[in-house]
């Protein structure tokens, strides 16, 4: 499993299948063409309960959840995994 922290302070914890899955890497590959791809690419790395706590971090007073913090936070975690290693 890798955890670590975001720069907004968000803790994650992604299991080691999440990463080890074509279907994650399909959805990555899809978000330049099809923005509606980082859902995916949330829900594969993430899984229900990690999303819903990420959502629940990112979201705004207004009640939204910003499309770029999503990105942002996803571009942490997964150099956070690349870089970190297991924990």
């Amino acid at each position: 499993m890798y955890t670590g922290k975001t720069a907004s302070g968000f803790e994650f914890k992604v299991q080691d299948t999440a990463l080890d899955n074509m279907e994650l890497i399909d959805a990555i590959a899809a978000v330049e063409e099809e923005p509606l791809a980082l859902s995916s690419v949330v829900q594969l790395l993430l899984g229900t309960e990690e999303k819903k706590r990420l959502y629940s971090h990112l979201r705004r007073e207004a009640g939204n959840v910003p499309v770029d913090a999503v990105s942002k936070e996803l571009m942490d975690i997964l150099a956070a995994c690349g870089d970190e290693g297991k924990n």
